[in-house]
């Protein structure tokens, strides 16, 4: 990816990002996907992400504990299945895409601060606007979450 940059956010965490996103609505400080691996337009995407021990959310959750939250690795996971779905689409008309259900998510072990996070998401079912994905969150080989996320296509007017 040519076109790769890293952006830092007010919170202190960067992501490796192209200069559209990915074709996310997200923007800093609000990106937590930092490296695309790979992509199969409109079916998979393998994605990188990591947090920094330095990162303020760690001062909350946990001070002697940091661990990233399940929330926070769901919402990682919804931003790889968004640059599944976008990339199926050409870049100026591209819909939004919008997380509108968490399904079948389990969380196997918890995961910690500069530990490389492998994001994994893969479209299983589409009916009209609705777009079904299985992900997953691997750190070293290991499966630490994993579950079905439905995204919501809307279309680009506000």
């Amino acid at each position: 990816m040519s076109d790769e940059k890293k952006s830092t956010s007010h919170s202190g965490h960067s992501s490796l990002v192209t200069d559209h996103f990915l074709g996310l609505p997200h923007r800093p400080p609000f990106v937590f996907v930092r490296k695309l691996i790979a992509c199969e337009p409109g079916t998979s995407a393998e994605c990188e992400t990591q947090f920094s021990s330095d990162d303020p959310m760690f001062a909350g959750h946990f001070p002697d504990d940091p661990l990233v939250s399940g929330v926070m690795l769901t919402d990682d996971l919804a931003q790889t299945a968004g640059i599944v779905a976008a990339s199926a689409y050409p870049e100026n008309s591209r819909p939004r895409f919008l997380l509108s259900a968490i399904r079948k998510m389990k969380f196997f072990r918890a995961a910690r601060p500069n530990e490389r996070i492998v994001l994994r998401a893969r479209k299983i079912a589409a009916v009209d606007e609705l777009l079904q994905f299985e992900v997953e969150a691997l750190i070293d080989g290991k499966q630490v979450a994993a579950g079905q996320l439905v995204l919501n296509a809307l279309p680009n007017a506000r």
